[in-house]
């Protein structure tokens, strides 16, 4: 009498499957094969790689975003208006680096130490309250065009502030004024308080920005 073995029963999982070996009893051992991982479908084998490299990583933490790992970001503000006058009147208004107070609303008194002198200090009192100092870093007749910077804002939200105002023709009896700065909110560490952070900060130098040129633009269109 023969006797017959029994058939191979399947494996429960893929592990058993890769370590077991089915018996054919006429030619011999023959070992299952390992089934294939499931591919992604349309990922070629590297860039699934990558894709396991980078979430492994976003899940551990590694990928902190921009803010959490280099603190606050440099901000930018630029404000332009056209008036209605030579560009040589208008800068006339502005040239002075301690005239601030007869055109800007907002300033009560802004001496400087060393009027249009690079290095000149101006010392800004504001109407509301407050006071800032700013150094003049560049001063340009021919250009037309003034440069200070404020390492503290006093009464404004900001830190390491610089600012250029520039005046540009625009035909013979037109000129652009362009005011622009670039500065860090005044908390310098993550988490800022809603009044010192990038938001506050952006929202007073524009503030100050369009309510001093609309200010100017009144003022010399006006003949004032």
């Amino acid at each position: 009498m023969t006797t017959r073995r029994p058939p191979c029963s399947a494996p429960d999982d893929l592990a058993d499957r890769t370590d077991r070996a089915c018996h054919d009893p006429d030619h011999g051992a023959h070992p299952v094969q390992p089934a294939h991982p499931p591919r992604s479908a349309g990922v070629p084998p590297r860039r699934r790689t990558w894709l396991g490299l980078l979430l492994a990583a976003a899940g551990a933490g590694l990928l902190a975003g921009p803010a959490a790992a280099h603190g606050p970001t440099r901000q930018k503000v630029t404000e332009e208006i056209t008036i209605n006058a030579p560009a040589a009147q208008v800068w006339a208004r502005i040239k002075d680096f301690d005239g601030l107070k007869t055109w800007h609303p907002a300033v009560a008194d802004s001496p400087a130490s060393a009027g249009n002198t690079v290095g000149s200090v101006r010392s800004i009192q504001l109407k509301g309250g407050g006071a800032l100092e700013e150094t003049l870093e560049a001063w340009d007749e021919a250009r037309m065009r003034l440069s200070y910077r404020a390492k503290n804002g006093g009464a404004l939200p900001v830190t390491n502030y610089t600012s250029t105002m520039t005046v540009k023709p625009d035909g013979d009896a037109r000129a652009i004024v362009e005011w622009r700065g670039a500065f860090y909110r005044g908390f310098p560490n993550n988490d800022p308080p809603p009044d010192q952070n990038d938001e506050a900060a952006v929202a007073a130098i524009t503030g100050v920005y369009k309510s001093g040129l609309a200010a100017l633009k009144q003022q010399v269109e006006s003949g004032r």
